[in-house]
């Protein structure tokens, strides 16, 4: 009896061991997988591609690595002349009128004309020869950024019978008691704004070229600048806020110090309206507060937005306020699954790619309103119900763990499902919000220049300035033309009218004949 219990008590104690190692494999299958999907993150961080599409092979594009075989002949030295032309090129030029390799430029770039004498026209010789023709070849080329001091010289006259004394006023400015010009301090925010350029390098460029100002004026010309166009970054918010569809995401910047040696993280909340016009709001939290503070009062209708849970709380407590959902940001869960599931993951990533290819027909056959949305019905719908009904199916494979990737994109999508439908039934509604994603570039790219902003001041007119930078590129607007008009503009135009300056409607009324620096109106009046 006692050998039979001894052979049950073993048995019973190898079951339970290897029940425990069971569960430990499992463990360390789930961890090795997990791990697995980190590596294959931070690879694809470091050697992937850095888009959101797969890679195709144009066999137009160029090799970086390689130069193209055609060669050109080489100019013989022939006697140069040179005088200076400009507005001669055609804007707006057709497809098919291109000059040498493809050079297309418009009437505010300037052109050299560069005279080519052959030896057969020079001499006793010329007269020989008539001239039949005139062969054009254009070349692109550069010149360094380069300053102009303007020297005004106003005469201080006398009345010859009271002998009062006069003196001519200076020209209004817009910024009082500075020697910055309108075009410097257009300058200075389109080459830190669009170009990332820091103020400290600016400064650098100055000093190269003879021009010695302190860093601390550049600090304060900007700043001061920049609140003067905040009335109109307002303007522009309450119309997008008026919008039936809105894109909203955030960004983190750091501003102002906690302590010593240490920023505090702020954060962008850049909203895209319906006409092409996109606010960087700016809040030191990343909390819902945020949400609730800029669009409650204000705004009724859909928000598209990526997979952060507060939109999605927000609109529930909202009535009025659909909550629709990006597609990209869940195929890129799929994504971080492809190495460990290929086959499940690429079959995902088709049923989104075909709903790509829809919205590209759509776009193609430029289809709207309620052609759009039938169309949608018609052909995205039954991809959009096998997804998910493949999604379902998919959690009750064995093999997925708790923690497995795939296990958590498919989560995420179903979860969302009914937000990511929103745009079945709404023609408005895009599918994802890469439009936003490709105005908070601009912010990514300056913030590894320029680092962090000293206080939350600081990043709040970086928000100022990037809403009008960004929506002058949307509606095809020189940022540096817009700047230099409204900023002497803006201290005669109507406070009521202030939405006029928005680039939207700034382009419509003014963008014709824009007001000019004086360095601008003087280089015109010579041609």
């Amino acid at each position: 009896m006692n050998s039979t219990q001894h052979i049950i008590n073993a048995v019973s104690s190898s079951q339970e061991e290897i029940c425990e190692l069971r569960e430990e494999n499992t463990t360390l299958k789930s961890v090795v997988q997990s791990q697995a999907a980190r590596i294959a993150w931070f690879e694809k961080q470091l050697f992937g591609s850095k888009s959101e599409k797969r890679i195709i092979d144009s066999p137009q594009q160029f090799n970086l690595l390689t130069e193209p075989t055609a060669t050109e002949a080489p100019l013989e030295e022939k006697q140069l002349t040179i005088t200076y032309q400009r507005g001669t090129a055609k804007k707006n030029r057709p497809e098919d009128c291109v000059t040498d390799a493809g050079l297309r430029f418009s009437d505010d770039v300037p052109v050299e004309i560069i005279r080519i004498t052959p030896p057969e026209l020079e001499g006793d010789g010329a007269n020989d020869y008539d001239i039949i023709d005139t062969k054009i070849s254009r070349k692109l080329a550069q010149q360094p950024a380069s300053y102009v001091v303007l020297q005004y010289e106003m005469p201080v006259f006398k009345h010859k019978q009271t002998q009062a004394v006069k003196s001519t006023a200076m020209p209004e400015q817009v910024l009082d008691s500075s020697i910055a010009d309108v075009s410097l301090l257009a300058g200075l925010l389109v080459d830190k704004f669009l170009y990332h350029l820091p103020l400290y390098r600016q400064h650098s460029r100055m000093s190269l070229q003879g021009v010695t100002v302190s860093r601390a004026s550049l600090t304060n010309w900007t700043k001061r600048t920049i609140e003067l166009l905040r009335p109109i970054v307002e303007a522009q918010l309450t119309n997008v806020l008026s919008s039936k569809v809105l894109a909203m995401d955030e960004t983190p910047i750091k501003a102002s110090r906690s302590e010593k040696g240490k920023m505090k993280t702020g954060y962008f909340w850049p909203i895209y309206g319906e006409d092409h016009e996109v606010v960087f709001t700016f809040n030191e939290s990343r909390g819902r507060q945020h949400i609730e503070d800029v669009l409650k009062k204000h705004f009724q209708g859909t928000l598209i937005t990526d997979g952060y849970s507060a939109y999605a709380r927000f609109a529930e407590q909202m009535q009025g306020v659909t909550h629709a959902q990006c597609w990209v940001h869940s195929r890129r869960y799929f994504v971080e699954a492809e190495l460990i599931d290929k086959s499940a993951v690429e079959h995902a990533l088709d049923f989104i790619g075909q709903l790509y290819k829809i919205e590209a027909h759509i776009t193609d056959k430029k289809l709207t309103d309620e052609k759009k949305r039938e169309h949608r019905l018609t052909h995205s719908k039954p991809i959009v119900d096998n997804f998910f009904v493949w999604c379902a199916q998919q959690l009750h494979r064995p093999d997925l763990t708790p923690k497995h990737v795939l296990r958590k994109a498919l989560n995420y999508v179903l979860v969302r499902e009914n937000a990511l439908r929103v745009f079945l039934e709404d023609p408005q509604v895009p599918m994802d919000t890469n439009h936003l994603e490709r105005e908070i570039r601009p912010i990514t790219l300056g913030r590894k220049n320029w680092m962090f902003c000293w206080t939350e001041l600081g990043a709040e007119h970086v928000g100022l300035i990037q809403s009008l930078i960004s929506t002058c590129k949307l509606h095809d607007i020189n940022p540096n033309t817009y700047l230099t008009d409204v900023l002497q503009r803006i201290s005669i135009h109507p406070a009521s009218q202030v939405a006029d300056l928005t680039p939207r409607l700034w382009k419509e009324k003014f963008a014709k004949n824009p007001l000019r620096s004086v360095l601008q109106r003087k280089a015109e009046s010579k041609q």
